[in-house]
């Protein structure tokens, strides 16, 4: 066997049709495409929501409100009971959260949020904590650094 020899499995393969070659492709005259109009043309038809002319739905219904999903912060979450694979006395960073695996990306900073039990004592800097986590880590000797 040899590169030139390959060929693809028997049946695998179909030809394309050549449309508008002719009447003797069963495809010619118009292409598959029908009648004249709008849709038969090249570049032809109306774009996505277009009603005729008619006022669009999207125009005709009032708008309301504010979103604010552009401006909107997310924060990469640690949950308190996560934090026990450190040992005693650690500082504990968003870098540090990072190269243990903790969280995956940075994002708009990391929060520590209160689920579970904490049995170390540490020193946590991050951007946020909960009111419960704060409370967990200073019940256990520990310190929050809001950075």
């Amino acid at each position: 066997m040899k590169l030139h020899t390959l060929s693809p499995a028997k049946g695998s393969r179909r030809n394309t049709k050549r449309k508008g070659r002719g009447t003797a492709t069963g495809q010619g005259k118009t292409g598959g495409r029908g009648q004249d109009g709008q849709k038969s043309r090249s570049g032809g038809g109306v774009r996505l929501g277009f009603e005729g002319g008619q006022m669009p739905l999207s125009r005709r219904v009032p708008k309301r409100g504010f979103s604010n999903y552009r401006f909107k912060k997310e924060y990469a979450i640690v949950n308190v009971g996560d934090l026990n694979a450190f040992e005693d006395n650690t500082v504990v960073t968003p870098e540090l959260l990072l190269e243990y695996g903790f969280i995956r990306k940075k994002l708009a900073g990391v929060k520590v949020l209160g689920e579970g039990d904490l049995e170390k004592t540490l020193t946590i800097k991050v951007d946020k904590v909960s009111k419960s986590a704060e409370e967990k880590i200073v019940a256990r000797g520990g310190k929050v650094e809001v950075v």
